[in-house]
């Protein structure tokens, strides 16, 4: 039995090895067939001059209103005048009612003046949570930070509504006010974002406590494209008591990012001022542009001007950018 077997096991191992030996010799045949080939190295031409192209699209986001303050939604591509450093630019990109996802960064003051109100802030905040996501992008998304000395990411990038509540309700007021300090950090966050990035600032106004000063909060925001709302709740209506200072600071922050400066009469009245941000956002225009200016210096901040041909419309866009 044992010599009867033996030969057709070589054998077997034989048409074995042939089979594999095939098999490997086709695969290199393959392989060798789909090579790429090396790439012909390209020689300089002496003569040859060389050019500097940037690529990198601007993008702008815009509100439009008439002399009574309210919203215009109707206005073409061709009605725009763009400019960068004072040339005029060739808008490349256009869209009325934007629909890009949003990422909005929630920045809630918690510093020991707002202890006892801050029950009405973080209501007004849980209404305005589901109104942002039931009514666009399937893709918005919101972040909640809480500042005081100190600033605190409560809740990274989300669309639950549960989770920001637990986060909500477990604030307390106490402390000075980073303001700066949490406008930096929130840009920061946004800055990788896809779409739209926007700021809600809910605040008493003024900052105590900040490392960072006015002028690093501002880059931060430019830089992350972010569109700035604060909402400045003065329960105190006489100058005396006010930080007026700190509110004239917001204010310039909004206007410079393209956002706007709320002024609630009192904490109840929050709702409001959620809500006009919310219609805004839904009725802005994008517009955007490649950059002519080879020659400039990298990381220059370029200042740029939106205008219509009708002097009866403000907008509101960020004043700039910087080069990357």
């Amino acid at each position: 039995m044992k010599s009867y077997w033996q030969p057709r096991r070589c054998v077997r191992r034989f048409s074995l090895l042939l089979l594999i030996g095939t098999a490997l010799v086709s695969a290199t045949l393959v392989v060798a067939q789909f090579k790429p080939a090396e790439p012909r190295p390209i020689e300089p031409t002496p003569d040859a001059p060389n050019f500097t192209i940037k690529v990198n699209l601007v993008r702008l986001l815009v509100s439009v209103r008439d002399s009574a303050g309210r919203l215009i939604t109707t206005l073409n591509r061709q009605d725009f005048r763009v400019t960068d450093s004072g040339e005029p630019q060739e808008i490349a990109v256009f869209e009325r009612n934007t629909s890009l996802p949003l990422s909005v960064a929630i920045l809630i003051d918690t510093s020991g003046s707002t202890e006892k109100d801050l029950h009405s802030e973080v209501e007004s905040v849980q209404r305005f949570l589901p109104a942002l996501l039931n009514s666009g992008n399937p893709e918005d998304a919101f972040e909640l930070f809480s500042f005081n000395w100190r600033t605190s990411l409560e809740l990274d990038f989300s669309r639950s509504e549960r989770r920001a509540e637990r986060a909500l309700h477990g604030l307390h007021g106490e402390g000075g006010t980073s303001l700066y300090d949490a406008i930096y950090l929130g840009s920061d966050t946004l800055l990788q974002r896809s779409g739209r990035h926007v700021m809600v600032i809910v605040t008493d106004g003024g900052d105590t406590t900040s490392y960072k000063h006015y002028n690093d909060a501002l880059a931060a925001a430019q830089r992350a494209d972010v569109v700035l709302y604060p909402i400045v709740v003065v329960p105190i209506t006489a100058d005396a008591g006010r930080n007026t200072g700190g509110e004239h600071a917001l204010a310039t922050l909004a206007e410079s990012t393209g956002g706007r400066i709320f002024y609630p009469a009192s904490y109840e009245k929050l709702d409001v001022a959620f809500a006009d941000i919310l219609k805004e956002l839904r009725t802005q225009y994008l517009i955007g542009f490649y950059p002519q200016a080879p020659h400039d210096p990298v990381h220059r901040f370029h200042p740029v001007k939106v205008s219509t041909q009708n002097p009866g419309l403000k907008m509101a866009a960020r004043s700039g950018y910087y080069e990357p």
